[in-house]
Formats: C-alpha cells, sequence, structure tokens
C-alpha cells in the first residue's frame, strides 16, 4: 500500500472526512506549516494530517504563564507530547485538505480545511521545525446492510436533533436534506453527535461503514433517551464546529 509523508497536525478533538475545520494558527511550529503549504502551488491540494492527541496538550507553552501560569516553554515541533510523539497520538486519523490558508498581519492564520480521507500513522518525524508523519490510507469498505442501517441512523438522528433543539422543528442541516450515502452519513453523524473524544475516534476507526452506523444507531437510542429524561439539557448548536486554536 502507498505511503505517503505529510505535515501533522495534533488536535484534541477528531476530524471526518468530508467535514470542514477550522483553525486559527498562532504556535511557530504550526506557523512554519503553513508557511511550507503555502509553497504549493494554488492548483495542488495543500494536504497536511490531523490526528488525535491520545497522551499531551494541544497548545504547548510557548512564553511563561502561556497558557499555564505555571508553565515553563516547551522548544521544538514535539512540545507538550513527550520523547516520543508516536505514542501520544492514535493511530488513525484523518488527511486534510487547505482550501484557504490566510496569513494575518500578526503573522498568525486562519485556515479552512476538509476532511478528505482516513490514514494510520506509521512513523512520526521531528527533526524540522514542525511534525512530519509517513501515513497510509485507510480504505473502508461498506459492509452488510449498510444502506439499510444508514436509513435507521438519520431517523435516529433526526430523533436526536429534535430532542436537544427542545422538540422543536430547527435542524442540524438547516433545512436541507441530509445524504442518503451510508459513509457520507456515518461520518456526518458522528461529527455531529454531542460525544467524547474517545468515542468519537472510535466511529473513526470503524472496520467498515455498517460496523460504524450499527455503533452510531446505539450510541443514539441511548442519548436520546438521556435527553428525554433530562429535559432541562440546553439545547447545542450542532451547525458549527468549533474553531481550534491550533
Amino acid at each position: 500500500m502507498t505511503t505517503a509523508r505529510l505535515p501533522l497536525f495534533p488536535l484534541n478533538s477528531v476530524l471526518f472526512p468530508g467535514l470542514v475545520l477550522p483553525l486559527n494558527v498562532f504556535e511557530e511550529r504550526y506557523r512554519a506549516m503553513m508557511r511550507e503549504l503555502l509553497k504549493t502551488p494554488e492548483d495542488e491540494p495543500r494536504r497536511f494530517a490531523v490526528v488525535t492527541i491520545r497522551d499531551g496538550h494541544e497548545v504547548a507553552p510557548s512564553a511563561p504563564g502561556i497558557p499555564d501560569p505555571t508553565a515553563v516553554p516547551e522548544p521544538g515541533p514535539a512540545a507538550g507530547f513527550g520523547t516520543d510523539p508516536l505514542r501520544s497520538f492514535h493511530k488513525v486519523g484523518c488527511v486534510a485538505d487547505a482550501a484557504t490558508i490566510r496569513e494575518r498581519a500578526d503573522g498568525t492564520f486562519e485556515v479552512l480545511a476538509t476532511g478528505t480521507t482516513r490514514a494510520r500513522l506509521l512513523s512520526v518525524d521531528a527533526s524540522g521545525p514542525f511534525l512530519t508523519a509517513e501515513l497510509e490510507p485507510v480504505l473502508e469498505a461498506p459492509g452488510e446492510e449498510a444502506g439499510a442501517l444508514a436509513e435507521g441512523v438519520l431517523r435516529a438522528f433526526r430523533q436526536y436533533q429534535k430532542r436537544l433543539a427542545g422538540a422543536r422543528e430547527r435542524s442540524l442541516a438547516t433545512g436541507a436534506e441530509l445524504p442518503d450515502e451510508p459513509g457520507v452519513v456515518s461520518y456526518l453523524v458522528a461529527a455531529a453527535m454531542m460525544l467524547d473524544t474517545p468515542t468519537k475516534q472510535r466511529l473513526l476507526q470503524a472496520p467498515d461503514t455498517a460496523s460504524r452506523l450499527r455503533d452510531e444507531l446505539k450510541l443514539l437510542r441511548t442519548e436520546t433517551a438521556i435527553i428525554r429524561n433530562l429535559p432541562s439539557l440546553p439545547a447545542s448548536e450542532l451547525t458549527r464546529g468549533p474553531t481550534h486554536l491550533n
């Protein structure tokens, strides 16, 4: 299987194929990454890999008291990830394509990227100004009964949305039709549900689409039942993803 070496962007969240990722880049190691990506011709994809942090800090101490008042600055591209960065990250991540990289006057960057394909982390190199990684693509089969499962997940997801929105007709899709392709459904629902990071990571690395959809169906039924019994839960704005500081 063909491998690729890409810049590596670790986050405390999970990126799924097809989902948009806004980034506010201010750490020097990631500024260097964006400057390098800008060297790529505009008609070619500006790709980097996003992996979820298993053990470490998304933002490393860059100056005394930032971000922790007691923090001691850590130099280098692997700051915050220990002596062996490979052990600090989950092994399945997502390749991202940066559609927009805009440098601000202060040297920070505003980036808008989209997840494209899953990839498995094979090695991490911390010898340059930013982390790079050797990755191999993670192919996904549909699995058995993916189409029927996707229909069931969409029905359950609509109920989940209504519960979150206080039984009103507000929708994640803001009136637009939800997709019906099983793989797209599985990633959209995984990204939109209010789940902890380990659970989202489990969904990302599911062996096939059907397995992910089965897991999501159980999660949706459980979460909807919880919300039903906790009517004071505030509705969440699901149409907007977080903007990561890095």
